[in-house]
């Protein structure tokens, strides 16, 4: 079987080192990185992942492209069947074979889609995880989340869809625990590695009742958020010191978000209104959707309005990478992408995937000389 064609990871690790190998990276980095995000390299949409998993556990020898949809709705509907999984969570009028064309022509879909076709599909725990760190560029199981803690338990234990259903019946109608869960994200995840049988799941559970626990902003990436947001700010208040308002020291206490978004989005050009230019402007639009740091994202997010996403913390941990002058290009480039996997472990949101142009992005900016400059001109010229 010939792999070539849906070995996303290895395509996208390959080209990576092509393009920052390039004899001319160092002196034109910005302009090769522009070159290879617009021409080279896309988006991979969910259905892609979707259709090369079946592809691979259904033993197919065929080439991957030219593969009919409906052979693989055919494989996807007998397996549900076989699987005692229904066609959704919820009651829909959508036909199966509908629900099947749309997860196999999506560019994403929801978390509960990728639960639903684990159970269908009979996947192990970590081809469900996979799906949501890499094909839905998500966190990973959320292990404060009963709902997600039972699917995670039943694809474990290799039990079915009715399993999870008689699961969560049961959670439902137990009583809260007069102890309070008080594990933070690393720690629940370990705790629950550790879980058996289902009486030791369902006392776990139930301690998810008498607290806040339900709150949708994680503890854990708030905290890693704020962490990396206080640390922007001591470095952008040093910058004013020394650069920009030698009249003044700036302390971590002046700088607002709209500093941050000034320095972080330098590339990105102004309205009169005074807000960056809407996106679809940009010819790098499509990689970069969501992507732009904006003083009103910043707000929201420390606010606890919006949730904080992976993209969040890298670029800020970017940000902090591309100020320090303590290391070489290439030694950088080895500490920032293990410091920021594993901020990115202890936020169950998995490791940094090349794949995805936004990292990959700023994988090769950190390898360049001056990586914010580097970045905030490839911005500047997908306006241009």
């Amino acid at each position: 079987m010939d792999f070539t064609s849906i070995n996303f990871t290895r395509r996208s690790e390959d080209a990576f080192y092509d393009t920052v190998d390039l004899a001319d990276f160092i002196d034109k980095d910005a302009e090769i990185i522009f070159e290879y995000l617009k021409s080279k390299i896309r988006l991979i949409p969910f259905s892609d992942y979707l259709k090369r998993y079946i592809y691979i556990k259904s033993g197919m020898s065929e080439d991957f492209k030219s593969i009919n949809i409906q052979d693989y709705q055919h494989i996807i509907i007998d397996s549900f069947a076989d699987n005692y999984t229904p066609k959704s969570f919820t009651e829909t009028s959508a036909k199966i074979s509908a629900l099947t064309k749309n997860w196999l022509t999506q560019a994403s879909v929801n978390r509960s889609t990728v639960f639903l076709l684990g159970y269908g599909l009979n996947m192990k725990v970590d081809d469900v995880s996979d799906f949501l760190t890499k094909a839905l560029r998500e966190r990973d199981f959320d292990f404060k989340n009963p709902a997600e803690v039972i699917h995670w338990y039943c694809f474990k234990n290799g039990y079915k869809y009715p399993k999870s259903v008689a699961l969560k019946r049961q959670y439902d109608e137990s009583p809260a625990s007069e102890i309070e869960h008080s594990d933070n994200t690393m720690g629940a995840r370990n705790t629950i590695q550790g879980i058996k049988d289902d009486d030791t799941l369902l006392q776990y559970l139930a301690k998810f009742k008498s607290d806040n626990h339900n709150k949708r902003i994680s503890a854990t990436v708030y905290r890693q958020f704020l962490q990396l947001y206080e640390k922007s700010r001591i470095v952008i208040a040093k910058l004013y010191s020394n650069d920009l308002y030698k009249d003044k020291t700036w302390t971590a206490a002046d700088i607002t978000e709209s500093d941050v978004e000034k320095i972080i989005c330098n590339g990105i050009p102004f309205n009169s209104s005074g807000n960056l230019e809407k996106m679809s402007a940009s010819r790098l639009a499509k990689h970069f959707s969501n992507k732009r740091f904006r003083r009103q994202h910043i707000s929201e997010l420390l606010s606890q309005k919006t949730a904080i996403d992976r993209f969040d913390l890298i670029t800020l941990n970017f940000f902090l990478f591309s100020q320090d002058e303590e290391y070489n290009n290439k030694k950088r480039y080895i500490v920032f992408a293990n410091d920021t996997n594993s901020i990115l472990e202890e936020c169950m949101m998995g490791e940094l995937y090349v794949t995805n142009p936004y990292e990959c992005f700023l994988l090769m900016c950190i390898l360049s000389d001056s990586p914010l400059a580097t970045y905030a001109e490839v911005w500047e010229k997908s306006f241009e």
